[in-house]
């Protein structure tokens, strides 16, 4: 899905590490939310409550995800999934464009 429709947008950014990560919340009508953004090149740690599914629509990144011990590479056009209640980090190597979905 390349666009979404019928959604509110939360004009307020989402700001992290200095500026280097930032994305806007999408509200759907049924209430779910997603995060739509771009990373610059660095060494992010994130916490989630709920389950996230993140897709890399542009960019290359390396994910440590919670449980392992192993960097998985990711590229533009794959995404990865984080259990609800974890933290996982990331090594962004170029800028990154991103659409992250959060499942209750």
């Amino acid at each position: 899905m390349s666009e979404f429709t019928n959604v509110a947008v939360i004009k307020k950014a989402n700001i992290y590490f200095d500026g280097k990560v930032t994305s806007r919340t999408i509200v759907f009508p049924d209430g779910s939310k997603k995060t739509l953004g771009v990373m610059l090149p660095g060494e992010y740690e994130f916490g989630t409550a709920d389950k996230e599914i993140m897709e890399i629509l542009a960019g290359d990144l390396d994910v440590l995800l919670p449980g392992t011990t192993d960097w998985k590479q990711i590229k533009g056009g794959e995404a990865f999934e984080v259990p609800a209640n974890s933290k996982f980090t990331m090594k962004v190597k170029v800028i990154s464009d991103y659409c992250c979905s959060f499942i209750k």
